[in-house]
């Protein structure tokens, strides 16, 4: 398996470039054009690494650093035009592994791509396994598939990352402000009923059997959780 990197570059013809020269190393290339889909990305295709442009519309990339660095500890990699020691150390103390000032070499970025994904475990051929198991639901993250008791179960991409963010933390309760900081990122016009839909559909389509334990659990006043034993009937 390839390592699975997220481009957030607003630059089309830099971005074409950055993807061609990862790509030629086996890397799978997802690219944005701003912060606030940068952050949507990062968190529901959970990439192996991050290659970030500074000078990002709607929210600049140290922005996005910071905010990804206290959810995860993926390496990113700043791609910066601003050369003062003062802004390379900022960038460094949000939180990136690394950077690159414009203009550079592609041949220096896939390098430093290389040595950050060397030095986190996750170079190609090595990632991590993308399936999460809970009882009988299985998540792919890498094909964005979900089978539940071997059966696939189609969901929109919004009911795909809700499900994955409980998935990976089963019995943890999450109130609908961090699902909705979690998927929706910073789009403030989401509404906690929005979450109450979407987790609604997930029930639909993956609670068929009545006579289950109920796999999305209300807790109330808090908020939604996966059940870490499911299997045994409901009341």
């Amino acid at each position: 398996m390839s390592a699975r990197i997220l481009v957030a570059e607003d630059d089309g013809k830099q971005s074409r470039l950055i993807r061609i020269y990862l790509e030629r190393e086996g890397n799978a290339v997802q690219v944005v054009g701003d912060g606030r889909a940068a952050l949507e990305r990062a968190r529901s295709s959970r990439p192996d690494l991050i290659v970030l442009d500074v000078m990002l519309p709607l929210v600049d990339g140290l922005d996005v650093c910071r905010i990804l660095r206290a959810e995860s500890d993926v390496p990113i990699l700043l791609l910066t035009a601003r050369t003062t020691e003062e802004d390379l150390l900022l960038g460094l103390d949000l939180g990136a592994d690394d950077y690159l000032t414009k203009p550079y070499s592609p041949r220096e970025l896939t390098a430093r791509v290389r040595a950050l994904l060397r030095r986190s475990g996750k170079t190609a051929g090595a990632a991590g396994n993308p399936v999460l198991r809970v009882g009988e639901l299985e998540l792919d993250t890498a094909r964005f598939e979900v089978r539940m008791a071997g059966r696939p179960v189609p969901l929109t991409a919004k009911e795909f990352s809700i499900l994955e963010t409980l998935a990976r933390e089963p019995g943890r309760v999450f109130t609908r402000a961090q699902i909705i900081e979690r998927v929706f990122g910073f789009d403030r016009d989401v509404l906690e009923r929005t979450v109450d839909a979407h987790v609604m559909n997930l029930r639909r389509k993956l609670e068929v059997d009545p006579g289950r334990t109920r796999l999305l659990e209300t807790v109330y006043g808090r908020g939604y959780r996966l059940a870490d034993a499911p299997g045994s009937a409901r009341s």
